[in-house]
């Protein structure tokens, strides 16, 4: 898989793309993440890459040519399944999202900054939209690491245990079960008998429960989805 990630501030991205499960995945040749610097095609002497809005609001916004340009010459190089562009009013993320996009082989994911970017980007550019959440950032750049590791961690071969993937909050439409580790007893404080027991069918009971019982209290809005 190949993740092309376009940004004006392509140092925000050094370090949650280069360390941990990410890293490791590009390490191992799972995945390539590609960090492009839109101001490669900013213009004139100073590589410019906002201007004043049309209509006088406050605030500056990414100009259409440098974007146009850069992804023009990755699309030269290789068809893309997605071009993706990190808006607040975008398909709010979830996992059925992340497992999906982990299935494409290229995608491009368009960092906004300042005010945000011109609207026919969008119109013409832009494939998918896709949002963190309903609060406002700096930039698209954390909200892009953030995309880009809830991807990679679903490519097979990244997790040394596959299987962990699977269980992970969501993944079911529920969060996960408590899970805990040695010692078994710290200060009074006991992990549960059932997950001592060895009785996998007793400990997989006692986790769906508990799954369904921390959704029902912490997030019940999970259970009225469709």
């Amino acid at each position: 898989m190949r993740i092309d990630i376009l940004t004006v501030v392509p140092e925000l991205l050094e370090s949650p793309l280069s360390y941990s499960i990410v890293g490791r995945a590009r390490k191992k040749g799972l995945v390539e993440i590609n960090v492009h610097n839109i101001r490669k095609y900013g213009l004139g002497p100073r590589a410019t890459v906002d201007d004043y809005s049309y209509g006088g609001d406050a605030g500056m916004v990414m100009m259409i040519e440098p974007v146009e340009k850069m992804i023009e010459e990755l699309k030269a190089e290789r068809e893309y399944d997605e071009v993706i562009y990190m808006s607040p009013d975008g398909d709010v993320l979830d996992q059925g999202i992340s497992n999906e996009l982990s299935l494409k082989e290229n995608i491009i994911i368009l960092c906004g900054h300042y005010k945000g970017i011109d609207h026919r980007i969008r119109e013409h550019l832009v494939t998918r939209e896709i949002s963190v959440g309903d609060y406002v950032v700096s930039g698209g750049e954390i909200p892009a690491a953030l995309l880009a590791d809830s991807i990679v961690r679903l490519i097979p071969g990244v997790l040394n245990d596959e299987t962990s993937a699977l269980s992970d909050s969501f993944q079911d439409g529920l969060l996960s079960p408590p899970v805990y580790t040695r010692p078994a007893d710290y200060k009074g404080w006991k992990v549960p008998d059932v997950l001592l027991s060895g009785n996998p069918k007793l400990i997989r009971e006692w986790q769906d429960e508990q799954a369904l019982e921390r959704t029902r209290k912490l997030r019940p809005d999970l259970l009225r989805k469709d």
